[in-house]
């Protein structure tokens, strides 16, 4: 990113946030969206005119995400947008890159129908230090996981990648690539750091392979 976020007060205290069911970004994970409601068609419009920050959240999975407007979890991670493409049939191609996760301190009278909320970066501080707790992570465990899971369900990888990928790296892509869902996506987003994550990782993939996991001819990479 051109832009530097060295800590929490880089950050803007009221963001556009999207709810979106089963999508986790993570600092320094690359998120792309296809945006094309009118109204997240404004918000993108809002966040190029600004900061270019968009905060990612799912919507409470103990409540109903069918109504206009659903409960929002409390913990999500902006990104900002760094690649932007237009398609000539009124949807926008963006990719975001994360910054931090946030706190959800209260949600403020929508703009153009697309909601903002007042958050805080504080309690996620040590985001903004990229690779920190890297020598803690379970490497071994992750990967004996991640084979596990890709002999069960007959997808290809690329292998070569995951052995020179940084811990942080092979952590956070592996689960924003999960198939799992809203809870278990939250609770790999609110691991306090990275070795707790990558352990969640680990069980909730262990838990995965027990059910039986899932068919697919995808490839991870």
């Amino acid at each position: 990113m051109n832009a530097v976020y060295r800590g929490p007060e880089d950050c803007p205290s009221v963001i556009p946030v999207f709810p979106l069911p089963g999508a986790l970004l993570l600092p320094r994970g690359q998120m792309p969206l296809n945006i094309f409601e009118p109204r997240y068609v404004a918000m993108v419009d809002e966040a190029l005119r600004t900061d270019r920050i968009i905060g990612m959240v799912q919507p409470d999975a103990d409540n109903d995400s069918r109504a206009a407007a659903p409960k929002l979890y409390r913990v999500g991670c902006a990104g900002r947008i760094t690649q932007f493409a237009e398609t000539g049939d009124g949807r926008y191609l963006v990719t975001l890159i994360g910054i931090s996760r946030f706190r959800i301190q209260e949600e403020l009278p929508p703009i153009d129908l697309f909601r903002r909320c007042r958050v805080t970066f504080e309690p996620f501080a040590s985001d903004f230090t990229a690779r920190a707790g890297e020598n803690e992570v379970d490497r071994a465990g992750v990967v004996k996981a991640l084979r596990d899971f890709v002999d069960s369900v007959h997808v290809k990888v690329d292998w070569r990648g995951i052995e020179e990928a940084p811990n942080e790296a092979l952590v956070n892509a592996l689960c924003m690539m999960s198939p799992f869902g809203v809870r278990e996506k939250q609770a790999l987003l609110e691991a306090p750091n990275l070795k707790t994550r990558a352990e969640v990782l680990i069980a909730l993939t262990e838990i995965e392979l027990a059910r039986g996991g899932a068919s697919s001819d995808s490839t991870l990479q």
